[in-house]
């Protein structure tokens, strides 16, 4: 059984945030992930539709697969480096801002 995948790396989004979306799509079928990440309203949801139909396209072109028949097989969202910035306080002291980030792989398969 042939499996096609896709990874987005280095989004800007928290691990954190981004596995609330991804947790919505885990063991459906691409047209229903698709729609359910649409209709989110999740900044991860968004991200990470790029990244499955990402993954549906591959699946297409290298193995020939349809659409219809795809299903979400494997949703991962792992942590990427963090940016490490500063933000001003009081008595000239400094407070520590983490920028995180995300990368997302996603595999489809067929049904």
């Amino acid at each position: 059984m042939n499996k096609a995948k896709a990874i987005t790396k280095y989004v800007r989004i928290s691990p954190r945030k981004a596995r609330l979306a991804a947790g919505l799509i885990r063991g459906l079928s691409v047209s229903e992930a698709t729609s359910q990440l649409i209709f989110s309203n999740l900044k991860g949801g968004r991200l990470l539709k790029k990244t499955l139909d990402s993954a549906v396209a591959n699946a297409e072109t290298l193995f020939d697969m349809r659409r219809e028949n795809l299903k979400v097989e494997e949703v991962r969202v792992d942590e990427g480096p963090t940016l490490k910035r500063a933000k001003p306080k009081n008595r000239g002291g400094k407070h520590p801002i983490m920028k995180r980030t995300s990368h997302f792989t996603v595999v489809v398969s067929n049904l």
